[in-house]
């Protein structure tokens, strides 16, 4: 009963304390939310590699020859699947900048020592003949041009994993969009994970249409290192804005300025990075813009790119294992999360975020803020307490069921023992021309009380007596009970009946100790029992019979004038 009451006063508490913080949460965003998501989210760096040759024609024909690497663009992505295809905006691995003007400002430079600067803008130097070998040089490429390109882009993608790669391992472009800001689709080169996969993103279907819906944004400044982890911050939603043009930003509060900060973070390297949706935990988008301006472009432009590309974003078996693990830490069953983050671990051993809540989970696990350590030490004491609730109400059905059971069954027995006895005072009080069965011996019937002075009813029949007596009427239609002989009882002096009138009705003959029962139109009376006379039979003749109480049914002694039990008098 006191497991009973401190549970309902747990959930009391519970229900108070959320509705007490409800309006807190709808701008503090509740902790480990982005725990979902962190762990796809990756670095994404993209190089043009230009291999250039310079004709040299100025002094003696010379082919210079050089490679350089020009940077595109960096920024974040997110792996929506366990092969590791990763979703990013375009401008992050694909560059509006022309490469083969940037390797020709740098190998004029190189060879002839001009002061070019090494960008993407073409220029122009003093001396007349080195200025037209350098326009002839930058493309596009002429029968008179005097450099020859070769440009091959290259992906590198840095997972979130502990310790770092520094490598990181390449991807390839599957798909791009025509503007800046679009999403781009990348396919890692060679297989990019272990024999589980990778940690991915759960992709929301829609983005939420409120003002000011909070949310979650994620990325990286750098290449993952154990110095520079994902940086997480939140933001909220501003209504409407759809397509490339993306969802604007605002605190519906005004304590921040978020276009200002969400853009500065951009420029640091959170270009592309998730928009992650507040409730769920699922991303929605990614960011976009820069400067004192930020945008989402919504998770539905990101699906469109996904189904051109031909790639379905799907969860794996390393996520399922991640968010049961997060499931308990983030509840505060420490002592359950443990094992369960080492099972991610065993996955996949990278894992920087199921590492790190594998410490804290250890750090707390059999404290007092375990739930489950504290369930563990409140259980012997509850056993001490006596048995469980359950088993009292249990019982208590049970016996009330044995009760219903038992009353029922006396109710029916009963019913059954009144029936029966109707039957049998029915039976004994048969009418002129029917015959009495006596199966046993009768229970006797006291007649109705009457007055002193009225005559006692000849007709009553007593069934004290046993065995069953002979009846013989005193009047047509009418008996009474009496007793036989005691010649009646031996052998050799049988008595015969009179005949009644006009019935045709021969009565039972008695021979020694053996009755035959009397025979109706030629044929045996049937279902008689041994003993038993019909109603037909007439008073057997003799002195010595015996009497017997019209009122009880007691004997008589020859000279008894009142009945010694009942006092009902004899002679009438």
């Amino acid at each position: 009963m006191r497991r009973l009451g401190s549970a309902l006063v747990f959930l009391g508490g519970l229900g108070v304390a959320v509705a007490a913080t409800a309006p807190a949460l709808a701008h503090e965003h509740p902790s480990g939310i982005t725990d979902l998501v962190t762990p796809a989210v990756v670095r994404v760096e993209a190089t043009a590699h230009v291999d250039v040759t310079l004709l040299d024609h100025i002094g003696e024909l010379v082919h210079v020859e050089r490679s350089y690497e020009v940077p595109i663009g960096s920024g974040t992505g997110t792996v929506v699947t366990p092969e590791g295809a990763v979703v990013t905006l375009t401008r992050v691995v694909k560059s509006a900048k022309d490469i083969e003007v940037y390797a020709a400002n740098r190998i004029f430079a190189d060879h002839h020592k001009a002061k070019i600067p090494a960008d993407f803008e073409r220029h122009h130097v003093k001396d007349d003949r080195l200025d037209h070998h350098l326009q002839e040089c930058y493309p596009p490429k002429r029968p008179t041009a005097t450099c020859i390109f070769d440009v091959s882009t290259e992906i590198r993608v840095f997972p979130n994993i502990s310790p770092p790669d520094r490598e990181g391992f390449k991807a390839e472009i599957v798909t791009t969009a025509d503007s800046p800001d679009g999403p781009a689709v990348l396919a890692p080169a060679g297989r990019a994970d272990g024999g589980a996969g990778m940690p991915t993103a759960p992709l929301a279907a829609t983005v939420p249409d409120k003002e000011g819906s909070p949310v979650s944004v994620a990325g990286f400044t750098g290449r993952p290192a154990a110095n520079l982890p994902e940086t997480v911050d939140i933001a909220h939603l501003r209504a409407g804005g759809a397509g490339e043009g993306g969802r604007r930003f605002k605190d519906p509060e005004g304590k921040a300025d978020e276009p200002k900060k969400l853009g500065a973070l951009i420029d640091r390297g959170l270009l592309g990075g998730p928009v992650i949706e507040d409730h769920k935990g699922e991303v929605v988008g990614l960011l976009t813009g820069g400067g004192d301006d930020a945008r989402m472009l919504g998770v539905r432009e990101v699906a469109r790119a996904l189904a051109e590309a031909r790639v379905t974003p799907r969860r794996g078996p390393i996520d399922a294992a991640f968010e049961q693990a997060l499931t308990r830490f983030h509840t505060g069953y420490y002592g359950d999360a443990v094992p369960a983050f080492q099972r991610v671990l065993e996955l996949y051993p990278g894992h920087t975020v199921a590492a790190t809540r594998l410490k804290e989970a250890q750090a707390k696990r059999g404290t007092a803020e375990d739930k489950g350590a504290a369930q563990a030490r409140s259980s012997p004491a509850d056993d001490r307490r006596g048995p469980p609730l359950w088993m009292f109400l249990a019982a208590g059905g049970v016996l009330v069921a044995a009760v219903l059971a038992a009353a029922l069954l006396l109710w029916r027995r009963g019913a059954a023992a009144e029936t029966s006895g109707t039957s049998g005072a029915s039976g004994a009080s048969g009418t002129s021309g029917e015959e009495t069965e006596v199966a046993g011996p009768p229970t006797p019937v006291p007649p109705p009380f009457r007055p002193s002075g009225e005559a006692a009813d000849p007709t009553v029949a007593v069934n004290r007596s046993f065995p069953a007596l002979p009846r013989t009427p005193s009047s047509p239609g009418r008996s009474v009970l009496v007793a036989r002989g005691p010649g009646a009882d031996t052998g050799g002096t049988g008595t015969r009946s009179a005949d009644t009138g006009g019935t045709g009705t021969r009565a039972a003959e008695t021979g020694g100790t053996g009755t035959r029962s009397a025979e109706t139109g030629g044929g045996p009376a049937e279902g008689r029992g041994p003993g038993t006379l019909s109603e037909q039979e007439t008073r057997p003749t003799g002195t010595g019979s015996q009497r017997y109480c019209t009122a009880c049914g007691m004997r008589l002694g020859p000279a008894h004038r009142f009945c010694g039990y009942c006092g009902h008098p004899c002679e009438t």
